[in-house]
């Protein structure tokens, strides 16, 4: 996830030319060519590479976000800046939302809690593809950067908490009224990906043995319940 020459990003050579939009401390960078990315400061680079690791596995589902790119300094995560046609949970229209739905499965396999986002404010839309706009709240630290513990083990409960938690209400009014086979569908999702490959992504991402472990435990526990379904 280098830029397209092959090389880690250097924010210390680009210009800054915009302010933080989340709750991590962040800017709009600009390179000498015009090109713009947005860049969140992480509390350390363990968090930085959690953010990777789970963007990889996000690309490897399939599931829309936006391009990250590597950075020369280990604590940052950047992605090439776009422009929103549309953001926010509550402004997508019907066929959006059903496309949102799609990848329920990712956002409960990887455990981002924060899918919908705290405001509604982590789906978005660009020609006409729904994206998760942020992924720093999968895997195993949450989007403030506390880490989950043993809230992220390896069963996958966010299929019933993404859609019913009081305390997640985008992610309840994004993913609540999702039908039985939609529910299915979007765990077959995650199912049909091979463990080699689960495995591969994650270490080529430099994650451990121990979270490949995790995340085809997760994927089992899925398949489970899709078989009970």
């Amino acid at each position: 996830m280098a830029d397209a020459a092959g090389t880690l990003l250097d924010t210390a050579a680009m210009q800054r030319v915009g302010g933080q939009l989340g709750s991590n401390p962040a800017g709009l960078f600009q390179d000498a060519d015009g090109k713009r990315y947005y860049v969140k400061t992480l509390e350390s680079p363990a968090h930085a590479r959690n953010e990777m690791l789970a963007a990889r596995l996000y690309q490897l589902a399939g599931a829309p976000t936006l391009k990250y790119v590597a950075t020369k300094a280990p604590d940052q995560i950047a992605t090439e800046w776009i422009e929103l046609d549309k953001k926010c949970v509550a402004r997508l229209s019907a066929d959006e939302r059903k496309q949102a739905q799609q990848w329920f499965g990712v956002h409960a396999w990887t455990a981002n809690w924060d899918a919908a986002g705290l405001d509604g404010d982590n789906q978005g839309v660009v020609n006409g593809t729904v994206l998760t706009l942020d992924v720093g709240g999968a895997l195993a630290f949450r989007a403030h950067g506390d880490p989950k513990g043993k809230a992220f083990g390896t069963r996958v409960d966010e299929i019933d908490l993404l859609r019913s938690d009081p305390d997640n209400p985008h992610a309840v009014q994004l993913f609540a009224g999702m039908s039985r086979d939609d529910i299915r569908q979007a765990i077959g999702v995650v199912t049909q990906i091979a463990d080699a490959q689960i495995r591969q992504v994650i270490m080529e991402g430099g994650g451990s043995d121990a979270l490949a472990d995790k995340m085809i435990a997760r994927k089992a526990d899925m398949a489970r319940r899709l078989e009970s379904a």
